[in-house]
């Protein structure tokens, strides 16, 4: 997918744990989970906000994009 989500990166960068954020954001674990594995297939804004509130960051530091080649334009 073209779109990276730099989640675990950020965390680590910052040293805090996933749980300590779920908790601080208002989401669980799990879903925490699947927004750092790239398994997410969307994100609401208030979840993209409140991960920069916490985690002190810009969206484009949570996400980047990397062009896939192989995705044909019709």
């Amino acid at each position: 997918m073209p779109i990276v989500i730099n989640l675990d990166l950020i965390l680590a960068q910052k040293k805090k744990r996933s749980k300590d954020v779920a908790d601080a954001i208002g989401i669980t674990e799990q879903n925490l989970s699947i927004l750092k594995t790239g398994k997410a297939k969307a994100v609401r804004f208030s979840t993209l906000e409140a991960l920069c509130q916490v985690l002190e960051c810009q969206p484009g530091d949570l996400l980047s994009y990397e062009p896939d080649y192989t995705i044909r334009k019709k």
